[in-house]
């Protein structure tokens, strides 16, 4: 068994999952870990998502650098993290977990012509990721309208953009990723329930 397979049992083991793991030429080992996700059942009451803190990175990093001491890994440098805003999707959970989100995806070979007259040579794709209407592929969902600009008014009567969907199937990415969005505007104000 290699390094990486002891790495990935160990934070495993300590009950989190393992969501990256690089090697860089530099000596910098990369860990990247989260706390396991499991659909909601309806009879569950919606959960707060659980975030990893500061003290479960450190926890993994002193199990990790015994683990890697024993095993005689040579490394200069351990990093443990979260995944941050721009979180590697990997796994069919992913996708579930994050359906909604805007994400960017990298195919693995350039698409033609798609069925939705998508003409395109190309393999990096930013929408909204939605299941198919087969259900067994996924889709993202975008327009190539312009964003509007801060201060400028949209007509109500102005026709809204034609959307453009690619649909995938996991085995076709390369690579796909949360797209890394900031709002620096803060929390949206939310509309006050009336007492009536």
């Amino acid at each position: 068994m290699g390094w990486q397979e002891t790495v990935a049992q160990t934070v495993t083991g300590m009950g989190f999952d393992l969501v990256d793991l690089e090697r860089s030429t530099g000596g910098l080992l990369r860990v990247t870990i989260d706390w396991p996700w499991q659909p909601p059942s309806p009879e569950e009451s919606s959960q707060p998502e659980r975030f990893v803190t500061v003290e479960d990175c450190e926890l993994v990093t002193r199990q990790l650098q015994y683990l890697l001491e024993v095993e005689g890994v040579d490394y200069k440098r351990l990093e443990v993290g979260s995944p941050g805003i721009d979180r590697p999707l990997r796994h069919e959970n992913d996708f579930i977990r994050f359906s909604g989100e805007v994400v960017d995806i990298t195919l693995k070979e350039p698409i033609g012509v798609t069925d939705a007259g998508v003409s395109a040579n190309r393999k990096k794709f930013r929408g909204e990721l939605e299941r198919a209407e087969d259900g067994e592929q996924w889709q993202v969902v975008w327009t190539d309208a312009p964003p509007v600009k801060p201060g400028v008014r949209v007509s109500k009567k102005r026709p809204p953009p034609p959307t453009q969907a690619l649909a995938f199937r996991l085995d076709e990415i390369s690579q796909a990723r949360l797209a890394p969005i900031v709002n620096f505007k803060g929390r949206q104000a939310v509309p006050k329930k009336s007492d009536d």
